[in-house]
């Protein structure tokens, strides 16, 4: 049964404790992110209490595939939300940067993300260590002829065109990221498969556990016997199955667990401020 934290920081020091100690004696971590890991960048988030789908139901049909390929009036809309989209403006936080400072300890193997914010990267993670499974908002692709753009050039096409078509071949280009209907890149998911199956410390962080397939890599890692821990503010369907769970602002106790991490060889890691 998993151990879980009070409202109060750190008040639960069995909780915290073992996920550092988990942290600090694995030496092949997975971490997976959803977006509870960038609020504090001013991305909102979904699903939550003052998430972008709970405020605005109307939003999530915009995610449709089929809407948006079958109306231009949707792609109208989609586009300009994204031009006016706080990702563009965001910066990483505490939390990514924390992600950033464990890869410098030699035990992180991969970040899997669900989000499509390119945060992860922009606080220093390596390209090859983010597996992007929904995609990214950085880059436009061509639906037709997979021509993919970076998202800025196509952007500034919004003032002449309200419905920007592909430069190459005229087709219907969207954000690369997967919407309601699309299939998850298979490739991608095997590549978050192996990383979570080849872990032997699983860490969810911020995400709700609850969209699948991507929440059955937390039982792909516990089945290689990986432990899980879980850091959300919400309760999750993993947290009975964790050999932690905290409920601390995730900014907060993330790096306060990287800075009891030491790196392979050496004492306790102490270089989290400095990146």
């Amino acid at each position: 049964m998993a151990s879980t934290t009070t409202d109060a920081p750190f008040a639960d020091p069995d909780g915290f404790d073992q996920a550092a100690e988990l942290m600090s004696s694995a030496s092949r971590i997975t971490v997976l992110t959803g977006a509870g890991v960038s609020t504090d960048s001013g991305i909102p988030d979904f699903r939550g209490p003052n998430g972008l789908w709970t405020n605005n139901p109307n939003a999530q049909a915009l995610s449709d595939i089929d809407t948006y390929m079958g109306d231009i009036n949707v792609r109208r809309e989609v586009w300009l939300q994204r031009r006016a989209h706080k990702v563009w403006e965001a910066e990483p936080n505490d939390a990514h940067r924390a992600l950033a400072a464990l890869d410098t300890t030699g035990r992180l193997d991969a970040v899997i993300t669900q989000n499509i914010d390119g945060l992860h990267q922009a606080a220093g993670l390596p390209d090859h260590k983010v597996i992007e499974v929904h995609g990214t908002m950085l880059r436009v692709m061509c639906m037709n002829c997979g021509l993919r753009t970076p998202s800025a050039t196509v952007m500034a096409r919004l003032d002449e065109e309200s419905d920007p078509r592909c430069v190459s071949c005229g087709g219907i280009q969207k954000s690369d990221t997967i919407s309601f209907g699309q299939r998850l890149d298979a490739d991608t998911i095997e590549r978050a498969t192996q990383a979570a199956r080849e872990s032997d410390l699983f860490i969810a962080v911020g995400t709700s556990l609850t969209v699948h397939p991507v929440a059955g890599l937390c039982d792909v890692a516990m089945m290689a016997r990986a432990n899980l821990v879980v850091i959300n503010a919400e309760p999750t369907p993993y947290d009975d199955y964790a050999a932690a769970v905290l409920r601390q602002p995730i900014g907060e106790v993330l790096p306060a667990l990287v800075h009891r991490v030491p790196k392979i060889g050496h004492g306790i890691f102490h270089g989290f401020e400095d990146l």
